[in-house]
């Protein structure tokens, strides 16, 4: 009896850790976990075609698990952000809005910082896979309409100390 009573505790003790682990969402912005990630935080330029320059404040999901977390579960963000993933070296990107409630538009570049391909209204919660289209090293999310607002199009060029092309 005394065999079954420990792994019975044993169990609840693990489901309750297991438990613990998951994050929850609040009725705030963001998910609510023991390893909450603070993103750094950067200026960002678009210089589009007809010489306008579009600045921003950007988060920067760096490494593996900020990328992961990247803008899920936020309720809103301010017109002048957004998030610039870093995938460090030019391949085939995918990204999905698993968790996300904005709509967003997702901007691929490459190394140089130029937009190579723009993927407008992102679908909140969709599960869709959406692709850069060819290699890419960057993705910068923006509130879904900025894109088609400040005239951004493929071949415009970020202007960022992350991408190294900072004026």
């Amino acid at each position: 009896m005394r065999h079954v009573h420990s792994t019975f505790l044993g169990s609840a003790v693990l489901a309750l850790l297991l438990f613990a682990a998951v994050p929850l969402v609040s009725p705030a912005n963001h998910a609510v976990s023991a390893a909450e990630i603070v993103f750094s935080t950067e200026p960002l330029a678009i210089r589009t075609a007809d010489g306008k320059r579009h600045a921003f404040t950007v988060e920067l999901a760096l490494d593996a698990q900020e990328r992961q977390q990247g803008l899920m579960y936020r309720r809103t963000m301010a017109a002048d952000h957004g998030m610039l993933f870093d995938f460090g070296v030019a391949r085939e990107v995918t990204m999905w809005m698993r968790n996300t409630l904005l709509p967003l538009d997702m901007l691929f570049i490459d190394r140089g910082g130029r937009i190579t391909h723009i993927h407008e209204g992102a679908e909140p919660l969709s599960e869709a896979i959406i692709s850069s289209n060819g290699p890419i090293t960057y993705v910068l999310e923006l509130n879904a309409g900025e894109v088609a607002k400040r005239g951004i199009k493929v071949g415009d060029q970020i202007e960022s100390r992350q991408i190294g092309t900072a004026g």
